[in-house]
């Protein structure tokens, strides 16, 4: 039985970007995150252990945001998908949305972002 988590508007400062100015002021990412879970025994237990724990995933993502710089928020929506997926393995899909509101873009907007979705099979 599979069902679905939605983890949304996880926020951190992260240095991505292609300009030096990205690498050095930083600037907000927000990351939503849809899994979709195997909760057979979870439902069956009602035991945290046999589940996904989402805190954990939230300090995942953060961790990302937070970790080594790269230059496309693609690249960083792939590496947030990739660890879930090699640290979760009762998720079977994840979709994972970066949104990088302050990118430096020289016309009015309100958000840009990029959404991936990856699963278990791929790995």
């Amino acid at each position: 039985m599979n069902q679905v988590i939605r983890l949304s508007g996880v926020e951190a400062i992260g240095y991505h970007g292609v300009l030096p100015s990205e690498r050095t002021s930083g600037q907000r990412f927000i990351v939503d995150c849809e899994l979709e879970v195997d909760t057979k025994q979870a439902i069956e237990t009602d035991d945290i252990s046999h589940a996904v724990d989402y805190s954990a995933i939230a300090k995942l993502i953060n961790d990302q945001i937070q970790a080594e710089p790269v230059n496309l928020i693609e690249v960083l929506a792939d590496r947030i998908a990739t660890e879930i997926l090699k640290n979760y393995l009762l998720v079977k899909t994840v979709e994972i949305t970066v949104h990088k509101p302050e990118a430096p873009i020289e016309v009015p907007f309100k958000n840009v972002s990029t959404t991936v979705v990856r699963t278990s099979e791929q790995w």
